[in-house]
């Protein structure tokens, strides 16, 4: 797919799904700009990598406050002249019952993981309405679908996202601007290995810690990839999916559909 000219902003993309959704964008030729923490050389070079050595663009906005994110998106458009695929996919987790949940961990998910999605979105559909040409693509989750115990402030902003994307889908249905979501099940990132490292703290062995999270919920027994999630991210800005509007699409190894 050839996706030269546009550019793809791309949340969270410093490692884990992210990451992974950039370097398969990298190789459509389209200008990267990456968000997060951590290594952030270290995903530059991933990704340029896959592009005969370009250096994708970088922000460093923390999402839970909107005013980052506002200067992220001047950033874009002055640098880039615009976002034309919006790929909003950061968000963090915090494992807790519900009457004992942190507010302070409620409210930082609900920002990263929701409100965020909202800003970002609101920014960049003026210049896709504008050029009549643009994707969102939102990184949900299962959890929009369906609730676990103990991830109240996850599943509730997950199932959030799945609602806004509904929303800007039909108000954008008559444009050639699609709004759509993704829900992963089980990814190896590090929000992921969080939860097999803490089974292991617990006691269990390694190799037990992983099998026992998958076969919880993911009937295959197999991580979802960063590079598939990529891939699906991709058809949807491709024009065989122009008709695909609102979807909440799980790739989830069958959790779904027990």
């Amino acid at each position: 797919m050839n996706l030269h000219g546009k550019t793809v902003l791309i949340t969270g993309s410093t490692s884990g799904i992210g990451l992974g959704i950039a370097q398969v964008f990298a190789q459509t030729g389209a200008k990267i700009i990456l968000n997060g923490f951590g290594d952030i050389e270290m995903a530059k070079a991933a990704v340029a990598q896959k592009q005969n050595g370009n250096i994708p663009g970088y922000h460093n906005a923390d999402l839970s406050d909107e005013k980052q994110i506002i200067d992220m998106m001047h950033y874009a458009d002055k640098e880039f002249g615009g976002v034309d695929i919006l790929i909003n996919n950061a968000g963090i987790q915090h494992v807790s019952p519900t009457e004992s949940f942190p507010v302070d961990k409620w409210n930082a998910i609900i920002a990263i993981n929701l409100s965020s999605v909202f800003h970002t979105t609101r920014l960049a559909l003026p210049n896709m309405l504008k050029h009549n040409w643009g994707r969102i693509i939102n990184i949900a989750s299962v959890h929009g679908l369906v609730a676990s115990k103990n991830k109240s402030a996850y599943v509730a902003a997950k199932h959030g996202v799945i609602g806004l994307t509904k929303s800007v889908a039909l108000e954008t249905a008559r444009t050639n601007v699609t709004c759509n979501a993704i829900c992963p099940g089980w990814v190896l990132t590090p929000l992921v290995q969080q939860q097999i490292d803490k089974r292991i703290a617990d006691g269990a062995k390694p190799e037990a810690a992983l099998k026992d999270l998958l076969e919880e919920k993911q009937p295959s027994g197999q991580f979802v990839t960063p590079q598939q999630l990529g891939e699906l991210a991709l058809f949807l800005c491709s024009d065989r999916a122009t008709q695909v509007r609102g979807v909440a699409w799980n790739m989830d190894g069958g959790w779904v559909a027990q």
